[in-house]
């Protein structure tokens, strides 16, 4: 995998150790020679680029119609939109990923303006707020702008259905897919002879829908 950050700064740098530590290739554009700077030392002068992440010419240097994400993730709202515009019907990027600053700029960051997803974190903090008030156990990780899924995680109740059960036999609805379940420290890829225990964290892609159909199966005690 090839991905194309646009922005060094805080956001840009770790998706870069995220991508490293993932052995995938990835070459990060910034404008501010403090940052480019940083980013050299850590990633090596191979893996950054000096300059305008809006110009066309630049994000040809950048190989940028091999990549197969781009991730515009700079600190203005306007520099996101406008290079994921260019990379989107300019070079034709298969997947375009940005992120919105001002959530008053959301309704902005559309599939018409070259972006397949917005990561809006005041509305992902917004979430988390609500519906750490509202379920206990239950957090979104990540809210999709588009349609009515999300990453979340809950974590099991010692007294629940899903408590010393298998996977198999937890009768999980059909949309809702089990990604990860941490164990203590220890991640586990699950499978059908996965078994549940008090404590663990699980991580499932799922509509808001079935929250509640999780959470009886998860978190709620046996009646």
């Amino acid at each position: 995998m090839y991905v194309v950050i646009i922005g060094g700064g805080q956001i840009g740098s770790y998706m870069a150790e995220l991508l490293t530590k993932n052995n995938c290739d990835f070459m990060v554009i910034d404008s501010s020679h403090s940052n480019v700077q940083k980013l050299n030392d850590k990633f090596g002068e191979e893996h950054v680029l000096f300059g305008d992440g809006t110009d066309p010419n630049i994000l040809d240097s950048a190989n940028i119609e091999k990549a197969d994400v781009v991730a515009c993730v700079t600190g203005r709202d306007e520099v996101n939109l406008v290079c994921s515009t260019i990379a989107k019907f300019e070079f034709q990027s298969p997947r375009v990923v940005a992120r919105v600053n001002n959530p008053k700029n959301a309704s902005l960051f559309t599939i018409g303006m070259g972006v397949d997803a917005a990561i809006n974190q005041a509305d992902i903090i917004g979430h988390i707020v609500v519906e750490e008030m509202s379920m206990k156990n239950f957090m979104t990780l990540m809210k999709l702008s588009k349609g009515d899924h999300s990453i979340i995680q809950l974590q099991t109740a010692e007294n629940s259905f899903a408590s010393g059960k298998k996977v198999k036999d937890l009768n999980i609805p059909r949309d809702a897919l089990l990604i990860a379940i941490y164990h203590g420290d220890e991640l586990i890829v699950p499978n059908g002879e996965t078994t549940i225990f008090p404590g663990d964290r699980i991580t499932f892609f799922t509509s808001d829908k079935l929250y509640h159909e999780l959470e009886k199966i998860f978190t709620l005690p046996l009646e």
